[in-house]
């Protein structure tokens, strides 16, 4: 009876020991299996590091580039410089229309810069005359307006001027340039009311000063006050427009 009992027990010892062991295996095969992902993951990571330093390589390869754009801005900074060539635009400093704008900007003629002379014009009877206004002076001056004539101590007014006569610009007369003023006298009638003048006076546009001018002829001129006008300043002699 004791015996088998003792079987029994030995046979139980016996599958415990081999439950143990295989419990052992196991965990040591768990553990082995642990071990291998770790190892695993460690082996990435380590792979992961060079490919980490490629791309900080490569992230350097972009400073180049950046160094390229930044270069290439300069370089179009540069061709910003080569806009210098908007100091080309100077071109509008050779615009002599400038210069015209500055003859423009002369001073007006006053009495001291010009001498005014008369002559008749065409033949008798003397109805037209010409006034000559040249520059004496030793700089330009702008003629503007018409001259202020007075032929006769009882008419004090001013000849009136034809207004189809004025020129489409200023008239710049530079040093020792004349202009001209065609003036009518009468109108050649026998029974015109006309007095003689041997002189007469005139005056500059802006300048008060009165400045007298001798009549062309011995015995002078003959003027209708009713009937006498007066062209505006012209550069040319007798403009077709001061036909009157």
């Amino acid at each position: 009876m004791n015996i088998p009992r003792h079987r029994s027990a030995l046979l139980a010892v016996a599958g415990t020991a081999l439950v143990l062991s295989l419990t052992a295996c196991q965990s040591d095969g768990d553990s082995a299996s642990s071990a291998t992902p770790k190892a695993t993951v460690a082996a990435t990571a380590v792979s992961a590091q060079p490919a980490g330093g490629k791309g900080t390589g490569t992230s350097g390869a972009t400073g180049p580039a950046e160094a390229a754009r930044s270069t290439g801005s300069k370089d179009s900074a540069g061709s910003t410089g080569s806009t210098g060539s908007s100091g080309s635009s100077g071109t509008t400093g050779t615009t002599g229309s400038t210069g015209e704008r500055a003859s423009d900007s002369a001073p007006l003629c006053t009495a001291g810069d010009v001498t005014v002379r008369a002559a008749t014009q065409d033949g008798p009877p003397y109805t037209h005359l010409v006034l000559t206004a040249r520059n004496t002076s030793h700089h330009a001056c702008r003629l503007t307006g018409f001259p202020h004539i007075q032929f006769l101590e009882s008419h004090k007014q001013d000849v009136p001027a034809v207004g189809k006569s004025k020129p489409a610009t200023p008239v710049v007369l530079t040093a020792g340039a004349p202009a001209y003023a065609l003036v009518k006298l009468s109108d050649g009638g026998i029974d015109e009311d006309t007095e003689p003048v041997s002189a007469f006076s005139v005056m500059l546009e802006g300048d008060p000063t009165v400045v007298a001018v001798t009549a062309p002829g011995s015995e002078g001129i003959a003027v209708d006050p009713a009937k006498a006008l007066t062209g505006y300043w012209t550069p040319e002699l007798r403009n077709g427009a001061d036909d009157f």
